[in-house]
């Protein structure tokens, strides 16, 4: 649980720098690799992120807005929220699918580049605030990652089973 981290931060405050949420994030990935292996811990990242964005979505996102609102609204959040700059490419409202970029990612941007996506969390994370807003179960993947190589992160999304 998150609670009331301003409370429990009164001098330090809400936010902490980038290097630091990577560490933490980048020493767990290292260790479920070497543990688990690659794909188990990709899709524990996954389901990390999707836990994580379905909270984000009920509890800082109107549900109730239309598409255009929502999506304009979630931008706005995950610039000020400094998670990244979202833009939304493509929304087929009638198959689901969609194609979003989140450039100055919170994940990856700045990472040396290894030619491999790297962003299993925000994979989830953009899954779980889809599928919260739709009720619908979204499977989303990265297709463009700052450590594949591009400069932006490029996700697709496509209605699961």
């Amino acid at each position: 649980a998150v609670d009331n981290v301003a409370e429990g931060r009164k001098n330090l405050g809400e936010k902490m720098p980038v290097l630091i949420y990577r560490v933490a994030l980048y020493s767990l990935r290292s260790v479920l690799m070497q543990r688990l292996g690659d794909e188990s811990m990709r899709e524990i990242f996954r389901e990390a992120g999707s836990v994580a964005g379905k909270e984000f979505a009920r509890h800082l996102l109107d549900l109730s807005l239309p598409l255009d609102e929502f999506l304009a609204v979630l931008q706005k959040l995950l610039a000020e929220q400094e998670i990244g700059i979202l833009r939304v490419k493509k929304f087929d409202v009638q198959t689901g699918e969609a194609v979003l970029t989140v450039g100055e990612d919170l994940y990856c941007s700045g990472l040396p580049v290894t030619g491999d996506t790297v962003c299993n969390y925000d994979e989830g994370f953009l899954a779980g605030i889809l599928g919260e807003y739709t009720g619908k179960n979204y499977i989303v993947t990265e297709v463009d990652c700052w450590a594949s190589g591009a400069r932006v992160c490029r996700f697709e999304a496509k209605l699961g089973e």
